[in-house]
This record gives structure tokens, sequence and C-alpha cells, in this order.
């Protein structure tokens, strides 16, 4: 049996890598679909495919019901952000289709709440996960891969450097913008407190790329870790750009939010997107992971390990697609996959996450430190 997967955004710019990645596959017949009839025709004529690509006409926040149920999905995958300002009627709408749903979200309560879902999704024996992303699934991912080495872990500090050269587009800009100076809560000494976005700027030293500024950026992890991993006392997650100048830049533009001068940078994306866009001459292609864990090893000494990925080439903003790829495609291939409705953890471990970058220019960088 063919599966029917619906890509909502499929031509933009996560929806179409996801697209090209799934087009080969013989149990998957691509649905593309956008607000643009004629984008989404025009993209699906271009895929090399398995199995004809269809192009439909979809708006997540017209009549959906009435396009899901002309469509005929069997797994749909959300792109279109940003979720900060979205609620769950897409993974509902999903549900009463009877198909299965997978989204990109990053925006912290819109992943953490998805569960609420659970009991409707297991009613209608469909699968329905959010966060299939970056975070909370990779980074999930290498804490559960390193925790073993703790007899306690304490603390995880960690971010995103994106390239300068990205086919950056507006919606995942906005979500940015969105927190950048705004209060954000994250776990410090053991409780909760008020930080603000893009403020706490520090520099990380990547191998081969030299030294990145970031600044605190609100994501699903920072309320789900906690009770994941209860023996945390601090959690630090940070996002940066390449330039520095744009990211002192982004630090100022957050102060005056703080401040009330500015109410939001959401409402300025588009041009400070082309902005950023002008400093291209001056950045590359290139992007980096990294997570810093602290604890206790099981000879009771403090323990330290660290992980980077480093992409070049372009090849970041390919990486929180992967956790959608690797599920349409055991949810096509028919696999064992329970229903439910749960954020994207447990579904993919960290060596079948790296074995889906190995064809892409990116560096797993491992440095192992007992301090």
């Amino acid at each position: 049996m063919v599966a029917r997967v619906l890509i909502i955004g499929g031509y933009g710019n996560f929806g179409s890598y996801i697209a090209r990645s799934l087009a080969n596959d013989g149990s998957i017949r691509l649905l593309i679909g956008g607000r643009s009839a004629d984008k989404a025709n025009a993209f699906s004529a271009s895929l090399e495919v398995a199995n004809a690509a269809e192009g439909h006409a979809i708006d997540i926040d017209g009549d959906l019901d009435a396009a899901l149920d002309r469509i005929a999905p069997d797994i749909v995958i959300h792109t279109t952000g940003p979720f900060q300002t979205q609620d769950h009627h897409v993974a509902r709408a999903c549900i009463a289709q009877r198909c299965h749903y997978l989204d990109l979200a990053d925006a912290r309560e819109f992943v953490a709440t998805i569960d609420r879902l659970d009991a409707e999704a297991k009613a209608k024996n469909v699968l329905v996960v959010s966060g299939a992303s970056s975070v909370p699934c990779l980074t999930a991912a290498v804490i559960d891969a390193y925790l073993p080495s703790f007899a306690r872990l304490e603390a995880v500090d960690y971010g995103i450097s994106a390239a300068q050269h990205t086919n950056r587009g507006l919606a995942t800009t906005s979500a940015v913008l969105s927190y950048v100076g705004k209060p954000i809560q994250m776990l410090r000494d053991g409780v909760m407190k008020t930080v603000y976005g893009w403020e706490d700027t520090h520099v990380v030293r990547y191998p081969g790329l030299g030294t990145r500024l970031f600044g605190n950026c609100d994501i699903p992890d920072l309320t789900l870790f906690p009770e994941r991993y209860p023996t945390l006392r601090s959690m630090r997650f940070c996002a940066g750009h390449e330039l520095k100048a744009l990211h002192i830049g982004t630090r100022a533009l957050g102060a005056l939010v703080r401040l009330g001068m500015i109410v939001s940078l959401r409402d300025h994306a588009g041009p400070l997107l082309k902005l950023a866009f002008a400093f291209d001459r001056f950045g590359s292609g290139q992007s980096g992971f990294h997570m810093f864990m602290r604890g206790l090893g099981h000879d009771g000494n403090p323990l330290e390990r660290r992980f980077w990925i480093v992409a070049r080439s372009g090849h970041g903003p390919y990486i929180p697609c992967m956790p959608a790829i690797l599920l349409a495609r055991r949810l096509a291939g028919d696999k064992d996959i329970q229903p439910g409705a749960m954020p994207c953890v447990d579904l993919i471990d960290l060596d079948s996450y790296l074995a889906a970058l190995s064809n892409l220019d990116i560096e797993i960088i491992r440095d192992e430190i007992d301090a």
C-alpha cells in the first residue's frame, strides 16, 4: 500500500527538503500543500518521484476539515510556522480525518501541551507528534545517549548557531524574534528563574568554526526536560548568528523590547530579514550545534561530556527536518508505532538521527572530559 503524505508548506524551505528526501520512497505518494495551488503544482512537477506527486491548495486558517477530506492524506507533515502564534487545530483536524500528524514546531507551549490530544489520538488510532525537529528530538536524543555515563546529570548548556548563508524564511525569523527581549523561564540552581531572550551573551568556541556568540532562547525543552531528567539543576539553551555584528544588533534591539520601547521584534520580521540578507557577503554556509553536559560520574567525581555538530555547505537547516522524514517513512512502512499524542522524544535515538545526516556535509565531534 502506498501512503499519501501531505506536506503543508511543501514548497517552503523545510517542506521542500522533506519532500525531496521522501520523493524516491516507493511506499509514499507526495502531496505538496500550500496556499498557492500554482506553486504547489509547479514544485510537484519538479520532483523526481517513485509515485506521481500531487499539488494541492490548502490554507490552515481556512476550511481545513474540508481540505483534508478532499485531499485524503494518510500522514500530514505540518511545516508552516511560526508555531508560537498557533494552536493545535491542525492536529485536531488530522485526528478527525484519521490521519497521522507530525510537525516541526519549536514553540515551547505548543509542543509541551500536545499530549492534551492523547486520548483523542488513541481513540482514532493515529500518531500525533509535535516537535519532530532539532528540539526536543535531537536534544533529548543526545542527552539520552550520554546519560548512562552519569550517576547524576546536573546541568546542560547547549545552543544552535545559524549560518549566514541560509535560506531563512519569514516564519523562522518571526519565531526567533518573538522572544527577543521577552521574559523566559529557565531552570537555574534548582528553580525556574526569569531570564530574557537574547541576553546572557556568551562565547562558545567550535572546532573548525572559531568563536560564535549566543543568547537565551525559548524552546520546548525548557518545560519538558526538568521533568524528564529530574536530577537537572540548571539548563541553558541559546542561539546565535554567525556574524557577531548581527548578533550584537539583535541583542541591542532586544534591550529596547525589554525597556518597552518596542512591543515585539516579530512585528518587524520582514524588514529585519531583508537587512540580515544584506550581510550575506560577510558570512558563510557553516552552522553548528553544541551541548555540554555536566554532573557526577559513577566514581563520584565531576564529569563533563561535550558534543558538537558542525554543518557546512549550507546544510545546517536540513538537520531539523530529519525526525519528520524518519517518522514518515516508518509510518508509511506500517512499522509498529503506538498511537497517541506526544512531543517528539523517545521515538528516534541518536544513532538513527546521525545516520540520517550521513549524506550531508556534516561533522560530528565528541569530546569527553573528566573534570
